[in-house]
């Protein structure tokens, strides 16, 4: 298994800020947040059982289709667990043929940097931000989901140096469209033992996301949090298709057979470990209609059924869900209950009814 290993620094000197922006307070550690909310040793096992059903669906062990499934972001804790626990008994129902993997994605990225940045930063969707509450809120709730309902949790990683708040917890980690060409999510996606998925840029240039896999695959020593850091390479790091945007704005899906059969043929130029890939039915794919979900993961298992090495690639997909369809503004009159505050997602309905026609087709 990969693995982090650090030096030991002894000498800490302040340093006067020099900086163009003001550092308010110093929050704690990864390691002394796991220290205030440890993960059991029941917990830890029941992890380690959860990653392994993932990584033997990556490498191929396991012949079962992976759905991560779950809101556009994690905002309100209770709402995340009630979805979550009618998920329980849809996965009881479907346990031979698909694993399925909450989406607690705790981080919201912003284009422009306005609006919901998710429950990290604000674990009030309606407050100020509060960077120490959320960074206990965000851990609560992935232990919270993990102890209760004993799923594999995913959450995306959006910040690298917030990683290890939660990499005792997460059995699946995403690397998004605008961060899987920076260096420093490559390095730290080499460090992590799970399966990390690599999504395609805005640009859809699959060569990009193709070299963030061998990144994330080797072994590299670089500068983290403070501490020199060495990582062993991630063997489970892998590719996500979640459509292209060109220039003018307009989205270009590349979930389609010949889309995956480039895929398939690139990833046998690199010789990388694990070839596989996960279809986002959202996003650039949908074009952010999320209805079209139900037919964009209709027509990649279609692909599957046609060609082996189809089958063969494309390990799951990802669907935004929730428990009421649609999306809702922040803070608005009205708040629905399990309606989404970011892009809009499936219903629960609908949701239900797809994950047993998946079941029925894989």
């Amino acid at each position: 298994m990969t693995a982090y290993s650090f030096c030991r620094c002894t000498n800490v000197t302040k340093e006067r800020n020099t900086m163009s922006f003001v550092l308010t307070k110093k929050l704690p550690t990864p390691m002394e947040i796991k220290e205030l909310y440890p993960v059991s040793e029941e917990l830890a096992a029941l992890k380690a059982e959860k990653d392994q059903e993932l990584i033997d669906i990556i490498t191929g062990a396991s012949d079962k289709f992976m759905v991560i499934i779950g809101p556009c972001s994690a905002d309100n804790e209770e709402a995340v667990c009630d979805y979550i626990g009618r998920l329980t008994k849809v996965q009881e129902k479907v346990k031979d043929k698909l694993v399925l993997v909450p989406r607690i994605y705790t981080n919201k990225p912003r284009t422009t940097g306005e609006g919901y940045k998710g429950m990290l930063h604000q674990p009030d969707p309606e407050k100020a931000p509060d960077l120490l509450n959320g960074l206990i809120a965000i851990r609560k709730i992935h232990m919270h989901a993990l102890q209760t309902f004993h799923m594999p949790i995913a959450d995306e990683m959006l910040y690298p140096e917030n990683f290890r708040y939660l990499s005792d917890i997460l059995s699946y980690v995403a690397v998004g469209a605008r961060s899987v060409e920076n260096q420093q999510h490559r390095l730290v996606a080499s460090g992590i033992e799970v399966p990390t998925g690599m999504k395609n840029p805005t640009s859809g240039d699959l060569s990009v996301m193709l070299n963030s896999v061998v990144a994330a695959q080797h072994g590299h020593n670089f500068l983290y949090r403070g501490w020199d850091a060495t990582t062993d390479g991630n063997p489970y790091a892998h590719t996500i298709l979640r459509g292209a945007v060109d220039k003018h704005g307009q989205t270009h899906p590349n979930y389609h057979y010949e889309d995956l059969q480039l895929l398939n043929e690139m990833y046998a130029e690199k010789g990388l470990k694990n070839p596989a890939c996960i279809i986002d039915a959202n996003h650039s794919n949908s074009g952010k209609k999320h209805k079209e979900q139900i037919r964009i993961v209709k027509e990649v298992l279609s692909s599957r059924q046609h060609s082996d090495d189809i089958r063969k690639l494309v390990k799951g997909v990802m669907i935004e869900s929730y428990i009421v369809e649609g999306n809702q503004k922040v803070g608005g009159e009205n708040h629905v209950y399990g309606k989404s505050i970011t892009d809009p997602c499936l219903g629960w309905e609908d949701s239900e009814r797809l994950l047993y026609d998946i079941a029925e087709r894989v």
